[in-house]
């Protein structure tokens, strides 16, 4: 593409080329008809007859020798490390004793794809889809997560101070390595695939009869607002494969489906929407007890349907269903 600033295009340099060359003109002439110095008169003609009109365009500017690029069998190492470690410039610098730029121009000459487009299992390029309407799929998961004791636990004191304070808390009990802890809580979640709007309760745990409540109150919520679920998503998680909850989705006319095993990349929404939980509230400030961290749920979840902007849709989850209930609230 030729520079804004400059008096020929290819189409100029063909004509005054032809008036040297075929006209006969003088190079002075052609060069001040066009506006140019008599040696880029003298050039383009000179290109013109040894090309004709393809030498009218510009060339490379590549140069014919770099003898500082890295060898060949370097730059084949670097690709080889990528796609079997699945690693990021600055790791394979590191191994290598690289400049992380240097690696990052040899994987971008290879044509290598960003590692955050990957399935990083199995270094496929991700296929990424959204249904059309709201409804049409629901990705439903649940996220298991440790109480906080009262007083703080270790993330957000010193370590001894959340050991005691996880001994005095009352309920605790003892895990398989014989360790005490305060419990689990259990996060279910049901995300809309096209709108990202979101249903999530706390409960106890993780037995079928827990999530079929979950997801009569789910379904419940989603159509109040409008939102008539066809398809369900989930992983293969007992709760999921039992029949109490295959004829609970049955009885409402829902497609039951379950991703592959060892595969939760195919309900990546609602583990995208995990992580941005965890993030974003569960370890986002320092609570002094469970209470508390689920006392600030409510209003993030609201936060994150009503107000928080969600990059793949270009703004927050009640954009894209009209006439939400508290949309501006």
């Amino acid at each position: 593409m030729s520079h804004r600033n400059a008096p020929l295009t290819p189409t100029g340099r063909l004509r005054l080329a032809r008036c040297v060359v075929e006209e006969g003109w003088p190079l002075r002439r052609a060069a001040e008809r066009y506006q140019v110095a008599v040696t880029t008169a003298k050039r383009w003609a000179e290109r013109y007859r040894a090309q004709g009109e393809a030498g009218m365009v510009d060339r490379s500017s590549r140069p014919r020798s770099c003898p500082r690029r890295l060898p060949r069998k370097v730059e084949r190492r670097i690709v080889g490390v990528r796609v079997m470690r699945r690693w990021g410039p600055a790791r394979i610098a590191g191994l290598l004793g690289l400049n992380a730029s240097t690696v990052h121009r040899v994987l971008v000459r290879y044509g290598l794809p960003r590692l955050s487009h990957l399935d990083r299992a199995t270094g496929v390029p991700v296929r990424r889809y959204e249904r059309d309407i709201p409804g049409e799929l629901v990705h439903v998961g649940i996220k298991r997560l440790g109480n906080i004791p009262s007083g703080g636990g270790h993330r957000f004191t010193d370590r001894q101070t959340g050991k005691r304070n996880r001994a005095q808390t009352p309920g605790k009990t003892l895990d398989a390595g014989g360790n005490s802890h305060v419990g689990y809580s259990y996060i279910h979640t049901a995300v809309d695939d096209h709108s990202r709007l979101a249903y999530s309760e706390i409960l106890a745990d993780e037995r079928k009869e827990t999530a079929c409540g979950f997801w009569q109150r789910a379904q419940a919520w989603f159509a109040s607002h409008g939102v008539s679920v066809e398809r369900v998503l989930t992983d293969n998680g007992a709760c999921y494969k039992s029949l109490a909850w295959r004829d609970l989705l049955a009885g409402n006319n829902i497609i039951h489906k379950r991703t592959r095993p060892y595969r939760p990349q195919t309900n990546g929404k609602v583990e995208r929407l995990n992580r941005t939980m965890m993030d974003e509230w569960a370890y986002a400030r320092p609570y002094q007890s469970e209470h508390e961290r689920r006392d600030a749920f409510t209003s993030w979840l609201h936060h994150y349907n009503h107000h928080r902007f969600h990059t793949a849709i270009s703004g927050p989850p009640a954009t894209r269903v009209p006439n939400l209930p508290g949309e501006y609230s």
